[in-house]
């Protein structure tokens, strides 16, 4: 502690020095290790590319413009004093678990002449493609021991960015048959498949547009812990989450930390700080920071982007937050629910559809910009009609698509919406789909409303048409959908892939019926008319009378996170896919084993980690105290260990993973339970594993000391 405030001083000091700095200066550097606008411009032009090369994927096909983009590549490197080259993707099975979410190779930029002096030396084919060893990445049987081949091929819709000696090319990363072994080469498909289907039925309505792509902004929340404290708890440190540890006396029942102030006097704001000026000059426009709900737990936030770019670099800010937390004395925990009984962390997935037109991009769920756009008031509801059949009839897709472990703890707890996968409209957006289904023509007209604050020179506050109802899953705001129950600690390229692939079919589904003769209108009136009715609610997800409401009015409902992952082999889901393009049925199935395997994994990390905390901690903390449950304690090492072998002896990956998931939420809670009764009853000085009074209050804990010894900072 006394060296958390050390570091939380010289934190803060380096923090006001930062800000001291004028802030044209601080944007000057702004994406300056992002290779793309007018920055690659500059170096494409020099090697006789013209400016807007990389806008497309074209200069792919002609090696000639490969090798000088290569060469415009290495200048931009070397000025920036980087040697090395890598091909970044993507591996399945990496949520949570996986440093940076991603794998990749590093070759030097260089090769030797005939002399044995270093050149530079990157040619297009070496930028385009590569071959790795795949032998050891999840796959879920798509390929066999003997079958290691591993091929990456670059990414053009996502930006070439460095970090330190490193230039990282974002990548696809397939099996030498062609089988995708990553997150993003069926997200990629996803956004082809919607680009395809929505512009072929905004053509058929009259709107003759370049493209659509899937527009997202990602609110990711995670908690700054004392790395101090992390050190002493071998759960936090192995399973991302605290599997005993009993509650402080304070949590978050007075709501004080909420979007309260951030504080100088600790390292928590100048740590976030620090990782926000490394995302811009990454090119990453990481707008919003605050405190979330719990002690210690914060959001950041970007600006909207393109669903490939924003993920891309949603891994990137992980990683850059979970490696500057430890240059502050500081761990960042990005698991779901690393505490119990206060609220876990999610990332909420803001998700809308926009045109490819880059000097005048219109959102189709906009309903006064889409209009205004095309001219046409149709459009807007024959969109959001495809988009609320799909959530009535692939909810069991999305559910699957937020099946991550930490998410069991999660989903339904007043933190986070339950697992029946509704949407919410709002009452005004309600009217006027419910009228449109009913053959009105009326165009939409927002319902805002002024509130008079009562204040004396103060004018009155405009708001919008509709409340925010954050117990939704799949909330309509306005301009978006927010995925709202999205784990903290995941990849969400398979959420996009879901929500761009049921989209999609929704768009295709209309469009050929118009091929067919028939008008948009009457058939989006058809599909409201059946599934609005059924998944739309504007009411309190939370409560247990609408939760049983929904569940008997046949919303899609899976309270297991086992039985959702196993909705992604259903023959409907599979169809679903392969028709589009997105994924073929094998691996859909690859992937189903992998979730299992990923959440047996993850339940079999936290028991054989609980077991050594017993052995280790627990019980000789209770015998050096003389009080505690000691038999108690003794047994349940026994309990885990003969569900461990169970679950090691399971030949059943479905089975398996169901062993697992009543071992977690079952018996480890009951083990937990026992094992909180014996800190409470230990003497602290006794207790050999860090405290939640230790690991959640910096505001209250952080121990400052003069800054006398620091005086070199005003040298």
């Amino acid at each position: 502690r006394k060296m958390l405030g050390r570091t939380s001083r010289l934190a803060s000091k380096l923090l006001r020095t930062t800000q001291s700095r004028n802030t044209s200066s601080l944007l000057d550097g702004y994406g300056e290790q992002c290779f793309r606008g007018a920055l690659a411009n500059k170096y494409l032009e020099k090697h006789g590319l013209p400016a807007g090369t990389l806008d497309n994927g074209e200069w792919m096909t002609d090696m000639v413009k490969a090798d000088k983009v290569a060469e415009a590549i290495v200048d931009w490197a070397v000025s920036h004093d980087a040697s090395v080259f890598t091909h970044i993707f993507q591996p399945l099975g990496s949520s949570g678990v996986r440093h940076g979410m991603a794998g990749m190779v590093q070759n030097a930029m260089f090769k030797f002449d005939h002399q044995g002096m270093p050149v530079w030396d990157l040619k297009g084919k070496d930028l385009l493609k590569g071959e790795t060893d795949g032998s050891s990445y999840p796959n879920g049987g798509l390929r066999g021991t003997h079958m290691a081949g591993g091929y990456v091929a670059l990414d053009p819709s996502s930006p070439i960015y460095l970090r330190g000696d490193t230039v990282f090319i974002p990548s696809c990363f397939v099996s030498y048959y062609g089988d995708a072994l990553d997150e993003k080469t069926p997200l990629l498909r996803s956004v082809g498949a919607m680009d395809e289907h929505g512009t072929r039925l905004l053509k058929l309505m009259g709107y003759d547009v370049p493209g659509i792509q899937s527009n997202i902004g990602l609110e990711q929340e995670f908690f700054l812990v004392p790395r101090e404290a992390y050190l002493r708890r071998p759960d936090l440190q192995l399973a991302g989450r605290t599997v005993i540890g009993a509650d402080a006396p304070r949590g978050q029942e007075m709501c004080d930390h909420y979007m309260g102030p951030l504080s100088f006097a600790t390292p928590a704001l100048a740590c976030i700080n620090a990782a926000q000026q490394e995302c811009f000059r990454l090119g990453i426009p990481l707008r919003t920071r605050h405190r979330e709900v719990a002690p210690n737990q914060y959001e950041v936030a970007p600006l909207f982007g393109t669903a490939t770019t924003q993920i891309d670099q949603n891994i990137v800010v992980m990683q850059i937050i979970e490696e500057t937390a430890a240059n502050y004395g500081l761990t960042a925990l990005f698991q779901e629910k690393p505490f119990n009984n206060i609220n876990g962390s999610g990332k909420h997935n803001n998700w809308s559809i926009g045109t490819t037109d880059i000097r005048n991009p219109v959102n189709l769920l906009n309903v006064l910009q889409v209009a205004k756009a095309s001219g046409n008031n149709d459009i807007f509801p024959v969109v959001m009609a495809a988009i609320i059949s799909a959530v009535d009839i692939h909810g069991d897709l999305m559910r699957m698509a937020i099946a991550s472990p930490g998410n069991d703890f999660r989903l339904g707890a007043c933190e986070a919406p339950p697992a029946i996968v509704s949407t919410y409209l709002g009452e005004d957006m309600t009217q006027y789909l419910t009228k449109f289904s009913q053959g009105s023509s009326e165009p939409y007209s927002p319902n805002t409303k002024l509130l008079d604050l009562g204040i004396k020179g103060q004018p009155p506050l405009e708001v919008p048409a509709e409340d925010r109802n954050r117990t939704s899953p799949f909330p309509y705001g306005g301009h978006r959908f927010e995925f709202r129950a999205v784990g903290s600690s995941q990849n969400v390229s398979l959420v996009n892939t879901v929500l761009n692939s049921i989209t999609a079919e929704g768009f295709k589904k209309i469009a050929d019926e118009v091929e067919k003769g028939a008008s948009a209108k009457e058939v989006a009136m058809d599909m409201l008319k059946t599934h609005l009715p059924k998944v739309v609610f504007n009411g309190d997800n939370y409560d247990e009378a609408n939760q049983e409401m929904l569940t008997k009015r046949g919303v899609w409902r899976i309270d297991s996170g086992v039985d959702a992952i196993c909705r992604y082999s259903d023959p409907k889901n599979t169809k679903l896919f392969a028709d589009l393009g997105v994924l073929k049925p094998e691996e859909c199935h690859a992937r189903k084993s992998i979730m299992l395997e990923h959440y047996s994994g993850t339940v079999d990390i936290e028991a054989k980690t609980l077991v050594d905390m017993l052995n280790q901690h627990v019980i000789p903390s209770i015998k050096n105290a003389g009080v505690g449950p000691l038999d108690e304690c003794e047994d349940a090492v026994t309990t885990l260990e003969n569900a461990i072998i169970a679950i090691h002896d399971c030949e059943d990956e479905v089975e398996k993973a169901n062993i697992a998931r009543t071992l977690r939420l079952e018996t480890m809670v009951s083990i937990r339970d026992t094992v909180d009764a014996a800190e409470k009853l230990v003497p602290a000085n006794l207790w050999t594993l860090a405290t939640y009074n230790e690991l959640l209050f910096l505001d209250q804990t952080t121990n400052n000391e003069p800054m006398d010894e620091y005086n070199d900072l005003n040298q």
